[in-house]
């Protein structure tokens, strides 16, 4: 029997919330819904995962000296991270795009922006929104920043069977016409169990989820949407926890493949290194990484200004890391969790210090 991972009644939740969710997305996709807030952010009701592979030098993937290297060089072996990619959205090495998904109760999106404009003394430079499936990507006014584009989806064999092709061409077309380098996360967080196009939903057909992504992607390029960078985002852990699901089984391989993703919230005091080391430490030498979700909770005291402060010490020491997008809202329904910068002085001050080292010049 499994046992209930820590905040398991809580978490048990996310399912019933996403089946309403998806069924009330807006008609534009500018802005994602109180009920969509509420699905995405509560952590997976699965067990904890097994533990990450040991890695002895440290969050990221390392090459060892070999034994005729100097002393020196053995203390100081050498982090391999990709050195280009991106696709239209290039990855640019030393450097970390801020960005965000900004939903604040009382405020539009613009105001939202503003408002940490002013706070952060900077724009961001990703601004994340939701769309449906079968909706129009209206772009909202963001000036220079880029747009990420999370795209819910629909059950695996309905893509390979064809019937989505005009929808997905339809898609395809209209960011094309856009013109605008965009990062396009289609059936993320896949190695769930909270989506209909997770495999769980999808009769454990983790290779239908490939065919899927490679026909879309193939439908795009037909379409001469080559401003799109495609981002493959699994949750940070898997549920069900069981080999079948692990994340690597949904990969669709490197030509298919911009960014890769991940989504990881500090709900029970997960280290940023705990939830994502271990897909740096798997895709981070041959993709950029994009923490494409995270936040982080009031646990009591200052704790959620210091985990915003190891966060940023985690990613200044991660070369691999190209992006990170902070789930900024507080208008998540059913549930009670705060995820804004600034849901205490202290907190807008850490996220503040953050967005303002050189590392996240963007």
């Amino acid at each position: 029997m499994t046992a209930v991972p820590p905040g398991g009644p809580r978490l048990a939740r996310r399912g019933l919330l996403t089946l309403a969710a998806l069924a009330a997305l807006p008609a534009a996709c500018s802005r994602k819904t109180a009920a969509v807030d509420a699905a995405e952010v509560v952590q997976p009701p699965v067990a904890p995962p097994s533990p990450a592979p040991v890695q002895s030098l440290g969050p990221a993937a390392t090459v060892t000296a070999s034994p005729s290297a100097s002393a020196a060089a053995k203390a100081k072996p050498k982090v391999v991270a990709a050195s280009h990619g991106g696709g239209p959205v290039p990855f640019k090495a030393g450097q970390v795009r801020l960005g965000a998904y900004v939903s604040l109760s009382g405020r539009s999106l613009s105001q939202g922006l503003a408002l940490r404009r002013q706070q952060l003394d900077r724009d961001f430079d990703i601004v994340h929104i939701f769309c449906a499936w079968d909706e129009r990507f209206e772009r909202p006014a963001i000036g220079d920043a880029t747009l990420m584009i999370s795209w819910t989806g629909v059950r695996y064999d309905q893509i390979n069977s064809g019937s989505q092709d005009g929808v997905i061409k339809a898609a395809a077309r209209n960011l094309a016409a856009q013109g605008k380098p965009t990062l396009l996360r289609w059936g993320w967080e896949m190695n769930g169990n909270w989506f209909d196009w997770d495999g769980t939903h999808n009769d454990q057909d983790t290779a239908g989820f490939i065919r899927a992504w490679k026909r879309m992607h193939g439908i795009f390029a037909d379409a001469g949407a080559d401003n799109v960078a495609w981002v493959w985002s699994p949750n940070w852990n898997s549920g069900p926890n069981v080999a079948w699901n692990k994340m690597q089984r949904y990969y669709p391989g490197d030509d298919y493949v911009d960014w890769v993703g991940v989504s990881g919230y500090d709900f029970d005091s997960e280290s940023p290194r705990r939830l994502f080391s271990p897909i740096v430490s798997a895709y981070g030498a041959r993709k950029p990484i994009i923490i494409s979700e995270t936040a982080s909770i009031d646990h009591g005291g200052s704790t959620k200004a210091k985990w915003t402060a190891q966060l940023s010490d985690y990613v200044r020491a991660t070369p691999q890391i190209g992006a990170l997008c902070w789930f900024d809202t507080n208008t998540h329904e059913g549930s009670d969790e705060d995820f804004r910068i600034d849901s205490t002085g202290a907190s807008l001050s850490a996220f503040r210090t953050m967005a303002r080292t050189s590392r996240f010049a963007g």
